[in-house]
């Protein structure tokens, strides 16, 4: 995640991560895409069933039951081994979450264990009694879905009304106590609406708001020709480091951060140089502790049925399956070579990446390069940096 807040506005120093010692066990959860070591945030997409049907849906999910997830007991060993990986953050996710009975005994169960449960909802079933239920058991975060304004998120959703459900949800959760967030997916279909849902942050006094950008994988790889080109993504960008600024000098609190393209790092450092060079060293050190994409590293994904992968976009390659190997294990990688050399990326990448002077805050997004070039070490088709080149 790119923190433009933190980056843009100070929210972040190296001495405030060096105090905690750069560790993602004892960093707030809000500095840990500054963190030092290499122990994952876990995604698990604990169900594949949906009650909507998204048009950008990486896992392809449904309404309807599917066999083989794991358990109930199954899933309390896998956190129990989360806990002695000393994992910092256990984000439940699907599919819907909430369409599973034990979403509330697992959540309660983790934080026991020491690590932070967080929620990715679509928010539509939030009622005040689950919204109340959700701050009882101690989720730390509820991440909810919203793709644009009523029309263009009911189409994505593929429902009527959905979105009207989605906004009563984040109500609910924020009026029971819960930090509540909206991720938000950019594309050409839904790049006009930014302003209004960031209107619709600062109305509501939504605490956090994240820009995903799109990856092609699930129905979102049959998305990929409606991706922003690279000169809507700069005025995207350009656009939120502006209303960025605006909403912090005006003191509205809220994060605004992206994800799923770390161009947007070396475009806020490159704005940096230009207005306040005397935050460009302190901005550089941030970026290169966060290191660019963590799949693989600082990102760990568990899939319904315990398959473990480098992230939640990278289903089609399993690493292992924590019914047979503990994810702790697992993520040694010691002898799997896909996993080691996303550690070391840099050394991989070609075209453009290789040899642009930012590869050490990127390395571009492995993903989008094999979908759009059939070579997961090609150039990021995303990257919209025109100044990427050492200055002679």
């Amino acid at each position: 995640m790119i923190g433009f807040t933190k980056l843009l506005c100070g929210g972040a120093t190296v001495s405030e991560i060096v105090k905690y010692g750069g560790h993602s066990h004892r960093l707030p959860p809000h500095m840990l895409q500054f963190s030092s070591d290499a122990t994952p945030i876990v995604v698990w997409n604990m169900t594949n069933r949906c009650n909507l049907s998204c048009q950008h849906c990486y896992i392809n999910a449904e309404d309807r039951d599917y066999a083989g997830e794991l358990s109930t007991a199954e899933a309390k060993v896998f956190i129990d081994d989360l806990a002695e990986m000393r994992v910092p953050v256990l984000l439940f996710s699907g599919g819907e979450p909430l369409v599973r009975d034990d979403l509330f005994e697992l959540g309660a169960y983790a934080g026991a264990r020491g690590v932070r449960p967080v929620i990715s909802t679509n928010g539509t079933l939030i009622t005040p009694a689950i919204a109340k239920k959700i701050r009882e058991i101690g989720f730390q975060y509820v991440g909810v879905s919203v793709d644009g304004d009523e029309a263009v998120h009911d189409q994505f959703r593929g429902r009527q009304g959905a979105f009207r459900e989605t906004l009563a949800g984040i109500r609910n959760s924020i009026a029971a106590g819960n930090k509540t967030g909206i991720r938000f997916t950019i594309n050409r279909l839904n790049v006009h609406t930014l302003p209004a849902v960031l209107d619709l942050v600062e109305q509501e006094k939504i605490p956090r708001f994240c820009m995903y950008h799109l990856v092609y994988a699930g129905r979102g790889k049959e998305m990929a020709a409606l991706d922003l080109g690279h000169e809507e993504k700069r005025q995207a960008i350009e656009f939120l480091m502006q209303r960025t600024e605006d909403l912090y000098r005006r003191g509205v609190e809220v994060e605004i951060l992206t994800t799923d393209n770390h161009a947007d790092g070396a475009t806020i450092l490159q704005y940096m140089e230009k207005h306040q060079p005397k935050r460009v060293p302190e901005i550089k050190e941030l970026l290169a502790m966060h290191g660019g994409c963590s799949a693989g590293a600082k990102m760990a994904n568990v899939g319904p049925t315990g398959n473990v992968h480098a992230c939640q976009f990278w289903g089609h390659r399993p690493l292992g399956n924590v019914r047979q190997t503990p994810l702790s294990q697992i993520w040694k990688g010691a002898n799997d070579e896909f996993l080691q050399a996303l550690r070391c990326k840099t050394e991989h990448v070609t075209g453009r990446c290789a040899e642009c002077r930012y590869k050490d805050f990127c390395g571009g997004c492995r993903i989008r390069a094999e979908a759009f070039h059939g070579d997961l070490w090609g150039e990021d088709p995303a990257c919209y940096l025109e100044d990427w080149k050492e200055q002679s």
